[in-house]
């Protein structure tokens, strides 16, 4: 199982930017799908999180900017971010709860990360 990242880039403050997450390979089923994100010298914090089901999480330092989405059939979780500020640059890692073809449990799985650079 894989998860691919991708959308980052740098961006003005007050742009947008749309991120993607591909889950890939041999799965049973998706529960939650999310993104995180870690600022140079800040740990690692989550932004949103969709359940299976469409239930949505947001950070609040995120609520009313960024939007977050999947297609089921697809394995794609997506992130939709709008009114960027400075203070949004980091590596934003998507997140996947899921289980396994070959597996009984969920268990969660990463992806590579993708560097999301807000300019002033």
């Amino acid at each position: 199982v894989q998860l691919q990242a991708s959308g980052g880039g740098l961006v003005q403050a007050g742009g947008s930017l749309r991120l993607s997450c591909v889950a890939s390979g041999s799965i049973y089923a998706i529960n939650a799908m999310g993104w995180y994100r870690q600022a140079p010298g800040k740990q690692r914090e989550s932004v949103a999180e969709i359940s299976s089901g469409g239930r949505i999480v947001y950070s609040d330092s995120v609520k009313g900017r960024f939007t977050i989405s999947r297609d089921n059939a697809k394995n794609t979780v997506y992130l939709q971010m709008n009114s960027l500020k400075p203070e949004d640059t980091a590596v934003y890692y998507c997140k996947s709860v899921l289980i396994p073809s070959s597996g009984w449990h969920p268990q969660d799985y990463w992806g590579q990360g993708t560097l999301v650079t807000v300019s002033s």
